[in-house]
């Protein structure tokens, strides 16, 4: 501020001058008339001399600044057609009203004033544009080439009369796109495999042909390998690594796994079907993550049955193949070692609570009760969460009461959460998914988990158990609970309304040892018989009311059956215990001539609608409820719906089986 101060005081205003001058020539012609008359000439002269360098260095700054307009006009113009982008000029409803040389050359066309943009690119709209007086973003593809489109609306004209216009840059990213595809293809994932039941299957085969087996599996591991130009290792007898691009994993999801139906088919005389279990880790932040995704996806695989393929992308999984039932092991070798770890667990734990899935059936409320009995034998008192009884246990919850030995074995959701610590240890059987559990809060409470679980597994499950026992190729919960009896102490001993319990259990999930029964599951069952189990009181317990056997024979006689193959039906509505009686029809649609697979479809009391699906063992009804956020095995699944109509869902099941037989 001084600074100019200081400007204005030296260097003042010519017009200052000029009054300072006319000032003294009147004060000297006051004193000397003829030296003031001059004075008052050179006044008057500079007067005229500062009106005209004004004049002039106004004319000056006019032109100049004309001159300087036209040059921006010029320069604008210019810079607009030779932009080195395609820019072009809409009305507002998509008619070119001006367009630059790069944007011709873009279209190929020539000779375009006036006609619509959709005429060259159809995929454009301007919607967006007309709604928002804003600049807009949207991609286009044109020629084989993607472009980034920036709409941009402008006002021109006078106030009496505006128009606007529509300004459209396009910016080519085809060459970046390119790149970025490039990386996405070349980044890298990792598969791990294992040859699943590796010794059963050697065993079952004449030992002359074993070699050739293991010659043949590796021969087609390296060349499948090698067709998809990955890095190939193998770690043991049984294990492989794969390293590819997730370009090649695209190919291989495309061809749906098919190398998984090739080894299923190699046949060299061995009774028990080769198979491989793959988990692939992609889309991880390093290989690290990627490594890590693989062991998760290949302890799903393994965890849903073997002979299968799962691509882990952080929370994401995806599952192919699962077509084959999972191979009994014969060796009880961890049966053996889960039940001496489950027996020191069990020592150490002051206070112990035991739940299954909610709206229990006879193998979670019988697995329940063996472990039960495991605890009570080496001196502890557990406690079993149930909220409720159902229709499907009433009858044992009714024999349960009666014993004086399960006078306070129960207790509710809200006991068990009010008693429950850290240090407590819970026991979850029958189920591995934590929403699915009687009581979720448990898990969250105590640090000691254990789960005993034969279902495939989902992608939700129980990550921070201490032990998991979980094989898919047992029956059912019961049979797991009944080894784990023999290897816990050789005192342990269960009562007999305990071994009917199990052996119920292991009837249900095996339909009176018709599905996935096994030479295990028979050592069980003869097992419970001798520990007093009564197989007459156990038939009891599958007694239906009329109402029940009236319900079935509708389900059946309304069923609708799909290419000879599924059939598909409805449980009637407002009758007592429609799940049971949609999954006892969907057992006796098996029945019918013809059919591979069964769908039932109710609705209970809840609005919400459920539906039982099973299975001869050809087609996998697990993938079809999985994909509606239910689960099971390869031959008896389930899934409940919300928000939806039983006709919307017998639609959706419809296109799934459509779906299904087209892939078939």
């Amino acid at each position: 501020m001084k600074d100019k101060l200081n400007l204005k005081f030296y260097l003042p205003e010519t017009n200052i001058y000029i009054t300072i001058i006319f000032i003294l020539s009147l004060t000297v012609f006051f004193y000397n008339m003829y030296l003031g008359t001059a004075f008052f000439g050179v006044f008057l002269y500079l007067v005229y001399y500062n009106l005209k360098y004004r004049y002039a260095r106004r004319d000056e700054w006019t032109k100049y600044i004309e001159n300087l307009s036209i040059d921006i006009d010029y320069t604008t113009k210019k810079a607009i057609l030779n932009l080195p982008i395609p820019l072009c000029v809409l009305e507002f409803d998509g008619s070119i009203s001006w367009y630059n040389s790069k944007f011709s050359n873009m279209i190929n066309e020539k000779n375009i004033l006036g006609k619509n943009i959709q005429n060259f690119i159809p995929n454009l709209t301007l919607r967006k544009v007309l709604n928002e007086n804003k600049e807009l973003y949207t991609e286009v593809n044109h020629n084989n080439k993607k472009y980034n489109v920036i709409y941009n609306i402008v006002k021109s004209g006078k106030e009496e009369d505006v128009k606007y216009l529509i300004m459209v840059y396009w910016i080519d990213k085809t060459e970046y796109v390119k790149l970025l595809n490039r990386y996405e293809d070349e980044k890298t994932a990792i598969a791990l495999i294992q040859i699943d039941s590796y010794d059963e299957v050697l065993e079952s085969a004449k030992q002359d042909v074993r070699p050739l087996i293991s010659a043949e599996l590796e021969r087609k591991l390296a060349s499948w390998a090698s067709d998809l130009k990955g890095a190939f290792r193998k770690n043991s007898k049984d294990k492989y690594t794969l390293v590819i691009t997730a370009k090649e994993l695209e190919n291989l999801e495309a061809d749906k796994f098919s190398i998984l139906d090739e080894i299923r088919e190699l046949d060299y005389g061995n009774t028990l079907p080769l198979s491989l279990s793959i988990g692939i880790g992609v889309k991880g932040e390093t290989l690290q993550d990627n490594l890590k995704y693989a062991i998760s996806g290949l302890d799903l695989a393994l965890g849903r049955g073997g002979d299968q393929a799962v691509i882990k992308r952080k929370d994401k999984s995806i599952f192919y193949g699962g077509k084959s039932k999972a191979v009994e092991k014969k060796t009880k070798v961890k049966a053996r070692l889960i039940g001496h770890a489950l027996k020191d667990l069990i020592i150490d734990s002051k206070d112990i609570y035991i739940m299954g899935h909610k709206y229990p059936d006879l193998d979670s409320i019988g697995a329940a009760i063996g472990i039960y009995n495991i605890c009570t034998s080496l001196d502890k008192k557990p406690n079993i969460v149930i909220q409720s009884s159902n229709s499907s246990i009433d009858l044992f919850m009714d024999r349960v009461k009666e014993d004086e030995k399960y006078k306070d074995a129960f207790i509710t959701r809200e006991e068990a959460i009010r008693y429950c610590s850290k240090d407590s240890l819970v026991i979850v059987v029958d189920t591995h998914r934590p929403n699915f559990t009687e009581c979720e809060e448990l898990l969250k409470i105590s640090e000691k988990i254990v789960v005993i679980d034969h279902h495939r597994r989902g992608v939700e499950f129980i990550d921070n158990a201490v032990l998991m026992y979980h094989e898919t190729y047992a029956s059912s919960t019961c049979e797991m609970v009944t080894e784990l009896i023999q290897y816990i102490d050789e005192k342990t001993n269960i009562d007999k309304l305990a071994a009917e319990a199990l052996l119920s259990g292991i009837a249900l999930d095996t339909k009176n040892f018709t599905f996935k029964t096994g030479v295990r599951t028979f050592e069980a069952a003869s097992i419970l018989r001798k520990l007093g189990a009564d197989t007459t009181s156990v038939k009891k317990l599958f007694q239906g009311d009329l109402d029940n056997f009236i319900a079935k024979a509708e389900i059946i006689k309304n069923a609708r059956i799909i290419k000879n193959k599924i059939a598909i039906s409805v449980c009637p509505d407002k009758i007592k215990n429609s799940k049971l009686v949609a999954a006892q029809g969907a057992d006796e649609l098996l029945n019918i001539k013809g059919v591979m697979a069964s769908f039932v479809l109710g609705k209970g009391n809840d609005d919400i609608v459920f539906i039982s699906a099973r299975s001869l063992g050809d087609i996998n009804v697990h993938l079809f409820m999985e994909k509606l956020g239910g689960g099971g095995h390869i031959d008896v699944a389930g899934a409940q719906l919300k928000d939806i109509s039983i006709e919307e869902s017998i639609k959706i099941i419809e296109d799934l089986i459509n779906e299904y037989l087209k892939e078939v």
